[in-house]
């Protein structure tokens, strides 16, 4: 059976959780009061935890081998594209974060209540960063549906 790209990145995202899990479990029966048992075996559970991070690295390895082969129809790989996306995130939280606090609404902020207070002015044009940031965002929702097309329709490389 052929996995494909979006499968692996569920079980790679699993094998993640799981290895979170029992390094957890692990390290809270590491220790245990004399003349009790230890709530679980730390020994066994250092054991699950490396084969999980064993299966992680394979499918990590296995990922990042098909997203570089693998291209899209205007001919950037899904590296580039993947890059991509995560600069536009950025971008967009840089964009609408600066307009929001132009715009006076970051946290804990306090508009003037008294005429004979100094005002506050608006440094940035926020309208404009706003205009921005709804095109990074849109531009964002357009690569990331090509990039989850081409990981649905993306057999899994092997290593």
């Amino acid at each position: 059976m052929r996995l494909k790209l979006a499968e692996a990145l569920l079980l790679r995202a699993d094998r993640r959780r799981t290895f979170e899990q029992l390094r957890n479990r692990a390290q809270a029966a590491a220790r245990y009061q004399e003349g009790e048992e230890p709530p679980e075996d730390a020994n066994a559970l250092l054991v699950e935890a490396e084969e999980a991070l064993d299966e992680l690295e394979t499918l990590i390895r296995r990922v990042n081998n098909t997203n570089s082969v693998t291209t899209l129809a205007d001919g950037r790989t899904l590296t580039a594209a993947l890059a991509e996306r995560d600069v536009l995130a950025l971008r967009y939280a840089l964009l609408s974060g600066l307009a929001d606090a132009g715009a006076g609404n970051a946290q804990g902020r306090v508009g003037r209540q008294m005429r004979s207070e100094l005002r506050v002015l608006t440094a940035v044009p926020v309208s404009e960063l706003r205009d921005r940031a709804d095109t990074v965002a849109q531009h964002h929702r357009e690569l990331d549906a090509l990039i989850q097309q081409a990981n649905w329709n993306t057999d899994l490389a092997e290593v």
